[in-house]
């Protein structure tokens, strides 16, 4: 019982210090820029009385670009979690394993065919549609990966390998399309590709919002699910739990999360393999905990990433896919040290 307390109380402390974090990045972001705005007039400008330059600046071009860095923080990284859990894989993650990928290639093509041009995606239907694209590419590749690797079961390894695989192709048939595309498309594609919160306006937050925090709390709930299947597939049919049924639903969550990321956010790697780690080394392995800690740590890393991108080298931004990875990277590299 004192055991219990004493997560239950570790698992508090850990999300308010999260919590509280986030919000001070949160402020902190809202300040910087190229241009400057004052905490006071700030402050002024979220209550209705800043200028018209703060409320231009700040309402309509910061605020909707740092919502949606939150919510694709906190899908990515449970989406990776939610990998992580039903592949015992602790190197899986949508990027890794061409989910990414197989959402930007179907995004790639609906620009390509159907809007002409990038900078058409926000106008008329192509907002509604893209994340449509987006979760299609996502489950093909998916698809692939789970019934290629699959052979009398999910070998961790395995998964890795043929991700890999799977993530060269998509990558290999999108530079197809990126050089049909003009100079102007090429770029902005590629910028996009290696992670850019291109849709920061509040009609996509509106579109994103909802498709994200319908699914994210619905994977939270299932986390228990995930402890019992890291048992074994006999001991958790012996629970009571139909094994593939509850494994496809957590996969298909995990890609709709990932696929949902990339229409608005691009191919930000690592964060869905950093997070979780982290999140496990605060709370432990236990998912009812775990993952509501991994949504927040995913979420503030994403938000933190964003906020150096567009002030480290103002008045360029670097994408905040490029800071994710550069800061990402060296773990990443200690996992696979470490990994046997």
């Amino acid at each position: 019982m004192n055991e219990v307390n004493t997560k239950r109380r570790k698992f508090i402390l850990t999300i308010s210090i999260l919590v509280i974090l986030t919000i001070l990045t949160f402020m902190i972001s809202l300040n910087l820029g190229v241009v400057r705005i004052a905490p006071n007039d700030v402050f002024k400008t979220l209550i209705g009385q800043g200028t018209s330059r703060d409320r231009l600046v700040l309402v309509d071009f910061r605020l909707p670009r740092m919502i949606l860095s939150i919510l694709i923080g906190a899908a990515l990284a449970v989406s990776g979690a939610i990998l992580q859990g039903v592949s015992k894989n602790d190197l899986a993650d949508p990027g890794i394993l061409g989910i990414n990928a197989g959402a930007g290639f179907t995004v790639i093509l609906f620009i390509y065919f159907f809007q002409g041009s990038m900078n058409d995606v926000s106008s008329t239907y192509g907002v509604f549609l893209l994340p449509l694209f987006a979760l299609v590419g996502a489950i093909i590749a998916a698809v692939l990966i789970y019934s290629i690797a699959w052979k009398k079961g999910i070998d961790p390894i395995r998964l890795i390998l043929v991700g890999i695989g799977v993530n060269s192709g998509f990558g290999a048939a999108i530079v197809i399309f990126q050089l049909k595309m003009n100079p102007q498309d090429f770029m902005q594609a590629a910028v996009w590709l290696s992670g850019d919160i291109w849709g920061a306006n509040w009609r996509f937050v509106l579109i994103i919002a909802p498709l994200i925090l319908l699914v994210l709390p619905y994977a939270i709930y299932k986390s228990h699910i995930l402890n019992v299947l890291n048992l074994g597939d006999q001991v958790a049919t012996g629970l009571g739990i139909r094994v593939e049924k509850e494994r496809r639903i957590l996969l298909m969550a995990a890609v709709a999360l990932a696929g949902f990321s990339v229409a608005a956010g691009g191919g930000i790697a690592f964060l869905g393999l950093v997070a979780p780690h982290i999140a496990r080394k605060f709370i432990g392995p236990k998912h009812q905990l775990m993952l509501p800690v991994t949504a927040i740590l995913g979420a503030l890393l994403l938000l933190a990433a964003d906020a150096i991108g567009k002030n480290l080298l103002a008045p360029t931004e670097i994408p905040v896919g490029i800071v994710t990875a550069i800061c990402s990277a060296p773990y990443f590299i200690y996992l696979l040290m470490k990994a046997k």
